[in-house]
C-alpha cells in the first residue's frame, strides 16, 4: 500500500513510510482514488516522452481532428473542381493577356503607319512645292536669256556691220589719191551703237527671289514651332481661374480664362482664399502629376507675370509671401518696363530667345514628376526658361522637386505712369488642328 501511495504522490514516499511506521493509519484506496480524480495528480516519470492529456476529449472534438486531419473524398472533389475551374479562368486570362500584347503591336504598328503617311504626304507636298519654285526660277532664266539673246543678237549685227565698215575703209585706203579724191571707195558713215537703257533690266529677279528665301525662312521657322508645340497640344491643360482667389480689382469673364484689371474694387466680402493686397489669382485645378501645358495671352496686357504656385502661397499683404517669384512658393515669368525675366525664391535672370517684337502668348510646360517647368514664347515655341533640379545656381536647387500640388497663376503689374494700368490678360484655346 505505501508503494503505491508513494507512486501516486511522487517525492511523498518517505513521509508514508514514516507515518506507516509510527502507526498511523495510511490513506484507503478510497481516499488514493479521490486525489487522483479531483487533484489530477501524474507520475512524474523522467523517462516517459508522451505528452499527458488533463482530461480526455469529448467524442465530438475528436471526429472534428479526424475531421480536419484528413478531408473527406467529397471535400477532395470539390476542391479538385475549384482548382481546375481556377486553372482554366488563369490560362484564359494569360491568353487574354498575350492577345492584349498582340492587339498592342498591331495597333501601335498601324498608328506608325498612319504617323508615316501624314509625314509623306507633308514631305509630298514639301517635294511639290520644291519642284514648283525650281520650276519658277528656271522659266526665270529662260526669260531672262531670251531677252539677253535678242539682244546679243543686235549687237552682232552691229558688229558685222563694224567690221564690214572696217573692211570697206582699209579697201579704200589701198586705192590711189586719184580715186581718193574723186571719192570712190569712202566708207559708209555708221554710227556708234551705245547700251540701252533696257539692257540693265535683262538679269534674274533677284529681288523676287531674296523674298522667297525669307518666306521660306518664315515658314521653316513655323513649321519647325508646330512640330514642336503638336506634342504639347496633346498635353493641353483646360484652365479655369478661381473666383475665389482672385484680388477685388480683377474681374474674371463668366468661363474664368479671361481676366481684366478694373480700377474699383468688388463689393464681395473678402473670402479666405483671396489675395487682398497683391493683384493675383490662382487657377482652380491642380497639378500633381503628370504633363500639363497651357497659354496666356499677354497682348492687352502692358505689366504682367505668369507662373504657377504652390496652395500654400501666401494671400494675405503685400510682402514678398505673396508676390510671384518672391518666394520658395511660386515660379513666373513677368513682364515689367519692358523687360523680361523669369522669378524664382526672390531670384531672377533675364530671359532667353526675346526678340526684337513684343511677345504674344506665353506658354507653361509643367512636367510635375521630374520636378521641371518650362516657360515658352507660344508663337515660335522659343524657350524663355527651363526651371529644373539641374539649374544654374541662380535658383535654389534643393526646391525644384515639386512637393505640393501647383496651380496656374497670375498676377497684374503696376506699368510706368507714363503707360495705362495693365488691361486683359486671358487662357488661350488650343487644339490641334
Amino acid at each position: 500500500m505505501a508503494d503505491r501511495v508513494s507512486l501516486s504522490v511522487g517525492n511523498g514516499d518517505t513521509t508514508m513510510a514514516q507515518s506507516e511506521q509510527s502507526g498511523l493509519a495510511a490513506p484507503s484506496a478510497g481516499a488514493h482514488s479521490v486525489l487522483q480524480d479531483g487533484l489530477s495528480f501524474t507520475p512524474l516519470d523522467s523517462n516517459c516522452d508522451r505528452v499527458v492529456q488533463p482530461f480526455p476529449r469529448s467524442p465530438k472534438l475528436q471526429r472534428k481532428k479526424v475531421t480536419d486531419g484528413k478531408p473527406s473524398q467529397e471535400q477532395l472533389t470539390r476542391h479538385l473542381e475549384e482548382l481546375q475551374a481556377e486553372k482554366s479562368k488563369t490560362e484564359a486570362h494569360i491568353e487574354s493577356l498575350k492577345k492584349r500584347n498582340t492587339d498592342l503591336s498591331r495597333s501601335t504598328e498601324m498608328m506608325k503607319q498612319q504617323v508615316h503617311e501624314r509625314f509623306e504626304n507633308m514631305r509630298a507636298i514639301l517635294k511639290q512645292d520644291e519642284q514648283a519654285v525650281l520650276d519658277y526660277l528656271e522659266l526665270d532664266l529662260r526669260q531672262t536669256r531670251t531677252r539677253l539673246e535678242h539682244v546679243l543678237k543686235n549687237w552682232k549685227q552691229h558688229q558685222d556691220q563694224v567690221t564690214k565698215s572696217i573692211s570697206s575703209t582699209q579697201t579704200a585706203l589701198s586705192k590711189s589719191s586719184a580715186a581718193e579724191e574723186d571719192g570712190k571707195g569712202q566708207s559708209e558713215n555708221l554710227s556708234p551703237k551705245k547700251p540701252d537703257a533696257s539692257e540693265k533690266q535683262i538679269r534674274l529677279n533677284e529681288e523676287r527671289f531674296e523674298r522667297l528665301l525669307k518666306t521660306l525662312s518664315s515658314i521653316s521657322r513655323n513649321l519647325r514651332a508646330q512640330l514642336q508645340r503638336k506634342t504639347l497640344l496633346l498635353d493641353s491643360s483646360p484652365v479655369v481661374f478661381d473666383k475665389q482667389t482672385c484680388h477685388s480689382q480683377i474681374a474674371v469673364t463668366s468661363e474664368g480664362r479671361g481676366m481684366f484689371f478694373s480700377s474699383s474694387g468688388s463689393s464681395v466680402p473678402e473670402h479666405p482664399l483671396q489675395f487682398d493686397k497683391v493683384c493675383c489669382a490662382l487657377g482652380s485645378s491642380p497639378l500633381t502629376a503628370g504633363q500639363s501645358y497651357w497659354e496666356v495671352d499677354v497682348r492687352c496686357c502692358s505689366a504682367w507675370a505668369v507662373g504657377v504656385a504652390y496652395t500654400s502661397l501666401q494671400r494675405k499683404g503685400r510682402d514678398k509671401g505673396a508676390k510671384l517669384g518672391r518666394n520658395r512658393n511660386s515660379w513666373c515669368v513677368e513682364l515689367r518696363d519692358s523687360n523680361l525675366s523669369a522669378w524664382h525664391n526672390d531670384r531672377h535672370v533675364a530671359c532667353q530667345g526675346v526678340g526684337q517684337t513684343a511677345l504674344g502668348k506665353v506658354g507653361v510646360l509643367v512636367r510635375y514628376d521630374k520636378g521641371q517647368l518650362i516657360f515658352y514664347d507660344a508663337d515660335n515655341m522659343v524657350v524663355l526658361q527651363k526651371f529644373s533640379a539641374a539649374m544654374t545656381p541662380v535658383f535654389d536647387r534643393a526646391h525644384h522637386q515639386f512637393t505640393e500640388p501647383l496651380y496656374p497663376a497670375i498676377r497684374f503689374l503696376r506699368p510706368p505712369l507714363n503707360q495705362m494700368w495693365p488691361n486683359h490678360l486671358e487662357i488661350c484655346h488650343l487644339h490641334m488642328l
